[in-house]
């Protein structure tokens, strides 16, 4: 009985996280390859960067998304998702 409460309890987290408003639309957009934010947010335009950023933060601390500075001139930072 043990088992099945820490997997509900997994299985509503995931659902909690994945259920909030754009989380779809982001994930969708990084499906393919790794995006910067700002073509992340070309592709969902009614989305504002504030949410944008949150979600990001979010999708991030949860391990699903991977954010990567890349070192050049100038600096950029790419978004990819990870295997979770």
């Amino acid at each position: 009985m043990d088992t099945e409460n820490k997997l509900c309890s997994k299985v509503e987290e995931c659902y909690h996280i994945l259920g909030k408003k754009w989380v779809g639309l982001v994930i969708h957009t990084l499906i393919d390859e790794p995006k910067r934010f700002s073509e992340i947010h070309a592709f969902i335009p009614d989305l504002s960067k504030r949410v944008l950023n949150e979600r990001m933060k979010e999708l991030e601390e949860q391990g699903i998304v991977l954010r990567n500075v890349i070192a050049d001139r100038p600096v950029r930072t790419e978004y990819s998702l990870t295997k979770k």
